[in-house]
């Protein structure tokens, strides 16, 4: 059976941030730990069920994703085992694959978005205006279509409860700064291109992900967080994929497509999840970490 975790607690530790999935404690001066719970947020809201095992799959998944892309962008890994951070009598069981300890950055407000298909509120968006992010889009494309190109597509970094709104790049380099914004959108496209090409190799088409930043104390940008998980992603089976309709996917739309059936605001608090909803959701999670990275948990 996989650990279930719906919040950490670490005497000893200071907490500095609960966020939707992720409680982020202070080690050092330098370091952090990040746990990947097993709360699930859809719509910006964070659902009352968890996902047993969802955290140790996304952070497993995150970690296969920056060794495999450090090529490209520095990321916020020191590689020091989460064991000899965490406090006396933890059991480190819980902790050991669902955790990392990380560099101490400044993280950038903003959600880095690579889009190669129009789904989602990228496709609401071009139905409405024919754009996405002021980005101007070829007229009569059809939903889940794949994009000429890819595009960056940021938006705000919302608080728990409240919801990531798409914004213009300019709005970026008002927020940080041009050179910086430039940076941040050539890395996003950067990381999405190479990590597109890995998953068609395996039958996998990465329709969208959403990335963040951060920098050091030189300004030198990293990628943080997570990377290219089920929670960020969608992830589609390339074999079932058919332009004109959301595709099946292997992550959290799965819970979304649920929650669109319901009658529910998509606001706080969410609704209670069937245990059959919670069970495919963790499949999905477990296909999409064996298929890209090989990785099978226990």
């Amino acid at each position: 059976m996989p650990t279930v975790l719906v919040q950490s607690d670490l005497p000893g530790l200071q907490l500095l941030h609960r966020g939707k999935v992720r409680d982020v404690y202070a080690v050092s001066a330098d370091d952090l730990l990040i746990v990947a719970s097993d709360r699930l947020s859809a719509f910006d809201v964070v659902l009352p069920d968890p996902i047993p095992g969802k955290g140790e799959m996304l952070c497993q998944i995150s970690n296969f994703w920056f060794g495999k892309t450090a090529h490209l962008m520095p990321n916020h890994l020191t590689g020091r085992a989460v064991e000899t951070v965490l406090p006396a009598g933890v059991d480190p069981k819980l902790y050991a694959k669902r955790s990392v300890v990380a560099k101490r950055l400044k993280a950038l407000p903003v959600e880095a978005i690579a889009r190669g298909y129009l789904i989602g509120s990228g496709w609401k968006d071009y139905q409405a205006r024919g754009q996405v992010c002021g980005i101007r889009l070829p007229a009569g494309l059809r939903q889940a279509e794949q994009l000429p190109q890819a595009i960056f597509t940021p938006s705000t970094k919302a608080a728990v409860g409240s919801h990531d709104e798409n914004v213009s790049f300019d709005a970026v380099v008002a927020a940080i700064g041009a050179d910086l914004a430039e940076q941040v959108r050539a890395a996003t496209l950067a990381i999405y291109a190479f990590a597109a090409a890995h998953a068609a190799e395996r039958g996998i088409l990465i329709a969208d992900t959403k990335l963040e930043f951060g920098i050091d104390a030189n300004g030198t940008l990293h990628v943080i967080d997570e990377m290219l998980t089920p929670d960020s992603s969608r992830f589609w089976p390339a074999d079932e994929y058919r332009v004109g309709s959301s595709p099946p996917s292997y992550d959290k739309q799965f819970v979304r497509d649920y929650l669109e059936t319901l009658t529910w605001n998509k606001t706080a608090p969410g609704p209670r999840i069937p245990e059959s909803v919670i069970a495919g959701t963790a499949a999905k999670y477990a296909q999409a970490l064996q298929r890209l990275a090989g990785i099978t948990l226990d």
